[in-house]
């Protein structure tokens, strides 16, 4: 057995997974933490990471090492995503996530960003599905988006459509006008669709959204108070049940959508730049249900790096 430190440093979060290893499997989870701390907040008009979001951060990573430290891990490894690969400075920031908080760092070509998240989201699901399943991370400066049958792959892409980015495109109304919200549905739109070639789309015959708009979905719904992942993990999330909680979140001001139960007060800037993506991707799919997952990026980067 192995016990795994992973920190995933994404655009919007910067979330830990400490987890034992053994024979290709999560035996458990010791340790999972979320902070969203917006690294990449103005990545997409500047090109570099922000001091104030580099420190944010650094707070959380400090944090962070001390339960690892206390967790007794045999390793310890970062992955970082799309806002540092974007960034002039990205690689200045990932030497120091080795050399101050001792992690491994792996900037993650769209490649493995795509073949780790499926393997996350698909490890414990009957490796003899043949469904054609798509699995989708929203993130906050791009959504990945891989199909495969069973535990393998077979097609992915990277999208320029995250969360922080396409709210700082088009979101600039509080609360969003509706030509904001067609504006960026209709970019995410497009970007999908040119990304997807149709008969990939068409051959999809089931759905599973990974990562925080996704489960921040399935806990609105349920209106969890405090969150619960057991009943996050595995919620089918129907288009009607998806549209209206758009509709309610995207009518309100960013102080009531703060107040919503179930969400996590610092996701409310940018939930709805999430669920218009997630809304698009699914018409574009054709699914009328989605399947939320608990597993993710974490996962699968903890059974590659466990090894």
């Amino acid at each position: 057995m192995s016990r795994i430190a992973v920190a995933d440093i994404g655009t919007n979060s910067t979330r830990l997974l400490i987890a034992d290893v053994e024979d290709g499997r999560v035996t458990d989870e010791a340790h999972r933490r979320t902070r969203v701390t917006r690294l990449g907040a103005g990545v997409d008009r500047d090109g570099t990471l922000r001091e104030d979001a580099r420190e944010r951060v650094f707070e959380t990573l400090t944090e962070y090492r001390a339960l690892i430290n206390d967790a007794g891990v045999d390793k310890a490894v970062a992955v970082l995503t799309s806002a540092v690969r974007d960034a002039g400075n990205g690689r200045e920031f990932a030497a120091v996530v080795k050399d101050r908080f001792h992690m491994e760092p792996h900037v993650l070509v769209g490649e493995e960003e795509a073949r780790l998240t499926f393997l996350g989201a698909t490890s414990e699901r009957d490796p003899h599905d043949t469904r054609p399943t798509l699995v989708i991370d929203i993130g906050g400066g791009s959504t990945e988006l891989v199909i495969g049958t069973g535990r393998e792959m077979s097609f992915h892409v990277s999208t320029q459509a995250g969360v922080v980015r396409q709210t700082e495109r088009h979101l600039d109304h509080d609360p969003p006008t509706e030509s904001g919200l067609d504006d960026l549905a209709h970019d995410v739109r497009a970007i999908i669709s040119d990304a997807v070639p149709g008969e990939q789309r068409t051959a999809v015959q089931h759905g599973i959204a990974v990562a925080g708009t996704a489960t921040s979905l399935a806990a609105i719904a349920q209106r969890l108070e405090p969150y619960d992942s057991d009943k996050v993990h595995g919620y089918l999330l129907r288009a009607e049940e998806r549209d209206r909680i758009l509709s309610e979140l995207a009518s309100m001001p960013l102080r009531e959508r703060r107040q919503i139960r179930g969400l996590d007060p610092s996701r409310a800037p940018t939930i709805v730049a999430g669920v218009v993506i997630l809304t698009e991707v699914m018409g574009l799919f054709g699914l009328e249900r989605i399947e939320i997952s608990e597993h993710d990026i974490l996962r699968g980067a903890a059974l590659e790096f466990a090894a």
